[in-house]
């Protein structure tokens, strides 16, 4: 692993492809045999710092296809949280079907699973039929793992049966030195940036283009209102971005004012600070307030000159979910890629029939969106909202973080990266974004 550490770091990249494989490898893992370690526990309590290891693992065969990647930097995204915690189920019950499916795959159930979606790194291998990429090439990667052996995924490859977010709902990830993902993931890693930044976009970047900006998402239109919960987090960073640039009218919504001043820092001027004005959408456990609703409603359209939102753009689910039926206008669409608060949404149906609105459900994105949103990085539209890196060792405690709220932007992980800062090729593009670039970053 140190020969192939000094060949990415001195630039020769080339050299890659006649150093031996490791046997081995680092990456971070949760265990089979602990999936009811949290049993009985409230979700807030589970401490992802006791379920993820740091354990050597045997290094998989790269079958046709496929890309063995030396992985500089990866980050957290909430499903290394779900993984971490278990839920809503423990994911080798994935590993276990995916394994079912072919003698290949059968390398992807194990007692083990290596969790992560995100990684920067450079090609060491290719499987048999790779013709795009070689060794030394320097990539992103995306999350969709995909099939496409029957014709449901042609039109859009995430509605293929065989579609998986690699990481998740399968082996071998991101959070490790060595990753195996399939060739169709990998992109360019923006040469402007550093490992740990060009790491940090992928899932979440891909996923807020598709909720927005793509056909089969909300298709926002500039002058389009969007409601943008968790606007300073990994995900609403990117669709406040998003929103901006596509010449919409971003209203974020922030825990704090610490994350307000973000959000102004990257151009947004209408912004609620839910903790400051203290929305309560639920009165108890089992029972919503819908004069929160009005409440949250009525803010909105102060901010706005009178306008309800033309698009909702929401992830933390059961908490929110009420309110974001209500305020989306008539005729307007409620976009939902997640659930991080919980997975039962309860909502008005009144408001949501009567005013002819629509939810609409996305999931990451295909490879054209994909390819599409990590161009906008590349060209320095779109930038990433890294905030603090951990070193591999410490995944556990930067899982932490995303599980508590306690980040802001996105959480890095140094993989093979002896330090931040590696990896930039262009300079002079980084010096006419570095603002932007670090705008996230915590002192």
């Amino acid at each position: 692993m140190a020969e192939i550490l000094e060949a990415i770091v001195t630039g020769e990249r080339k050299a890659l492809g006649a150093l031996p494989v490791p046997e081995f490898y680092r990456g971070v893992t949760v265990h089979a045999d602990e999936v009811e370690m949290f049993a009985g526990m409230p979700t807030r309590q589970k401490d992802p710092r006791r379920s993820l290891h740091l354990d050597h693992i045997r290094t998989p065969e790269v079958g046709p296809g496929e890309a063995l990647i030396a992985v500089m930097a990866s980050s957290i995204n909430f499903n290394t949280v779900w993984s971490a915690i278990f839920e809503p189920r423990p994911t080798f019950a994935f590993l276990k079907r995916y394994g079912q499916t072919s003698a290949s795959a059968g390398r992807h159930d194990q007692p083990f699973h290596v969790v992560g979606s995100d990684l920067s790194g450079v090609v060491l291998r290719v499987g048999p039929g790779v013709n795009a990429w070689r060794p030394g090439d320097e990539v992103v990667a995306h999350c969709l793992d995909v099939e496409l052996e029957r014709p449901d995924g042609h039109d859009d490859s995430m509605l293929d049966p065989q579609q998986r977010i690699w990481g998740f709902e399968t082996n071998y990830g991101g959070l490790a030195e060595l990753a195996l993902v399939k060739a169709n993931q990998l992109m360019h890693k923006a040469d402007h940036l550093t490992w740990e930044e060009a790491a940090s976009p992928g899932l979440v970047n891909s996923t807020a283009y598709r909720q927005l900006v793509s056909r089969n998402g909300a298709c926002m239109k500039q002058g389009d209102v969007v409601l943008i919960w968790g606007a300073s987090g990994g995900l609403g960073s990117f669709a406040t971005q998003l929103v901006l640039r596509g010449g919409g009218i971003p209203v974020c919504v922030v825990s704090s004012a610490a994350k307000a001043n973000v959000c102004r820092a990257m151009g947004a001027e209408l912004i609620i600070d839910r903790a400051a004005e203290d929305y309560r959408f639920w009165a108890d456990e089992d029972t919503q307030n819908p004069k929160e609703w009005k409440r949250f409603g009525t803010r909105i359209r102060e901010l706005t000159g009178g306008e309800d939102p033309d698009i909702v753009f929401e992830h933390p689910g059961r908490e929110t979910f009420g309110a974001s039926v209500y305020v989306a206008r008539r005729g307007g669409t409620i976009i939902t890629c997640a659930s991080t608060s919980g997975y039962n949404h309860q909502y008005d149906n009144r408001y949501l029939w009567m005013s002819l609105k629509r939810i609409v459900g996305t999931h990451f994105a295909n490879y054209r969106e994909a390819w599409e949103a990590n161009r906008l990085i590349m060209k320095g539209r779109i930038h990433p909202t890294l905030s603090v890196v951990y070193p591999l060792e410490r995944s556990g405690q930067a899982t932490y973080d995303l599980h508590r709220n306690l980040h802001q932007g996105k959480v890095g992980v140094r993989c093979l990266a002896p330090q931040e800062g590696l990896g930039v090729r262009n300079p002079e593009m980084r010096a006419r974004h570095l603002d932007d670039i670090n705008r996230f970053r915590l002192d």
